[in-house]
């Protein structure tokens, strides 16, 4: 028997009152895979991830991770859901009163109640993965360069091993060269974990690094998916647009004009 795909969404629908967000979104993120969707501001980007971790219930549709219905999953199931997940939040979202060795076993102290010394073992483990010395840990988020918050973030995400990592908009904020540098640092964490991901973002430099497969909101709808190496040839107008960074075409900005 076929295994199901990692993550599978069908119908996905959600509004915020008159305003339609998502209209009816089907994917499927097979094991292993890294699928990347991409779109403009208010396309719905951030409000799919949020409806598959949970932090927001739509309005309709299905969301099964390994088979299982996720949507209005509480308690004790809910929990051991998260459990597979990993998450590279937008701002990093350190927390400042901790050092990052804490920051990085945040979960693991928190979430599955490991012993300090061994967290701390554990997170400097990571740290090393993502390029990072163990004098680092000792320091506070403070004391870090926004390229070094992200990777303590990224050895966050990955510190529980888990079976699926969400990248919200994983290089925002970056210069070009720390963009590339965290854009390799993601494709070797998931493929050593041999890990599903699901990321987010509006930076093609990044989506064409880490995506095995891409996905572009419009509108609230799907208007194209398809292996990375055929985005350049979608002969879909809206996504030639977009991934060439066009004024022109058929996606209006709204701009007041003087």
């Amino acid at each position: 028997m076929t295994a199901p795909p990692k993550i599978s969404i069908r119908g996905l629908r959600k509004s915020f009152g008159s305003k339609l967000v998502l209209d009816g979104i089907d994917l499927d993120v097979e094991r292993g895979e890294s699928l990347v969707i991409i779109g403009g501001s208010g396309s719905g980007k951030s409000v799919t991830l949020k409806c598959v971790l949970g932090l927001i219930r739509p309005d309709a549709g299905s969301i099964r991770i390994d088979g299982t219905e996720v949507v209005g999953m509480r308690g004790d199931a809910r929990d051991e859901m998260l459990r597979k997940f990993g998450m590279l939040f937008q701002g990093a979202a350190l927390f400042d009163s901790l050092k990052v060795w804490e920051n990085v076993a945040f979960g693991l102290i928190e979430g599955r109640h490991m012993p300090r010394a061994k967290a701390r073992e554990v997170a400097l483990q990571k740290l090393a993965q993502v390029g990072l010395g163990v004098e680092v840990g000792e320091l506070s988020p403070a004391e870090l360069s926004g390229g070094m918050q992200k990777r303590v973030a990224l050895a966050r995400a990955i510190a529980a091993e888990p079976e699926i990592i969400f990248f919200d908009e994983p290089t925002t904020g970056l210069d070009p060269i720390m963009a590339d540098v965290i854009n390799d640092l993601i494709v070797q964490c998931v493929k050593r974990l041999g890990a599903t991901a699901l990321s987010i973002t509006h930076d093609m430099a990044s989506a064409r690094k880490i995506a095995d497969r891409i996905a572009m909101l419009y509108k609230g709808r799907l208007i194209w998916v398809g292996p990375v190496k055929d985005i350049d040839h979608s002969q879909n107008a809206h996504v030639d647009q977009f991934i060439n960074g066009r004024a022109e075409g058929p996606i209006q900005m709204e701009v007041l004009r003087p």
